[in-house]
């Protein structure tokens, strides 16, 4: 059983922190775009994780188990694909935007599914939550969010009849 913090290197560092204890550390690592692991106490509930590079699991723990949530937090914080941090700064190969609310709604589930097709009616209700939008409302927010990520070559393209898709600019083209 994994009860106690070990030293734990992957192909990317994830800090694992103990929470509740180490809250003020998660906050600035969560500032600095760093993947973590939170060790949650027994009898203790388990915070609120929306950010793609945290993940938590409660002790004690079998070795597996930390292990599977390690490489998926790895596989989540390959350098090669953008993040929205808690600020609303999408990052990318070490360069970031800045995103209004509706484009940072927009954009999060295009990440989440970044090189496959984000539906449109999850792009709207994500955006638009009390109220889906007309068809035209999307469109106009896509063409704002496509030039907004530009500079980080990124693009969003159209997938007809099904969505949006976020992926690198491919330079060969």
């Amino acid at each position: 059983m994994f009860e106690t913090v070990r030293p734990y290197r992957a192909a990317m560092d994830v800090v694992l922190l103990r929470w509740p204890e180490e809250s003020s550390r998660r906050t600035q690592l969560e500032a600095g775009a760093r993947p973590r692991l939170l060790l949650v106490e027994p009898g203790t509930s388990p915070p609120e994780c929306n950010d793609p590079l945290e993940d938590w699991i409660r002790l004690p723990a079998e070795d597996q188990d930390v292990r599977a949530r390690l490489s998926a937090l790895v596989a989540r914080s390959d350098r090669d694909r953008p993040v929205v941090d808690g600020d609303g700064l999408l990052w990318f190969r070490g360069s970031w935007v800045s995103l209004s609310p509706v484009e940072r709604a927009l954009a999060e589930p295009l990440i989440e599914k970044y090189g496959a097709v984000a539906g449109r009616d999850t792009l709207r209700k994500r955006a638009w939550p009390d109220g889906l939008p007309s068809r035209n409302a999307l469109d106009v927010h896509m063409v704002r969010l496509r030039r907004r990520i530009a500079p980080l070559a990124l693009e969003v393209r159209t997938v007809r009849s099904r969505g949006y898709l976020l992926q690198p600019v491919d330079r060969n083209q």
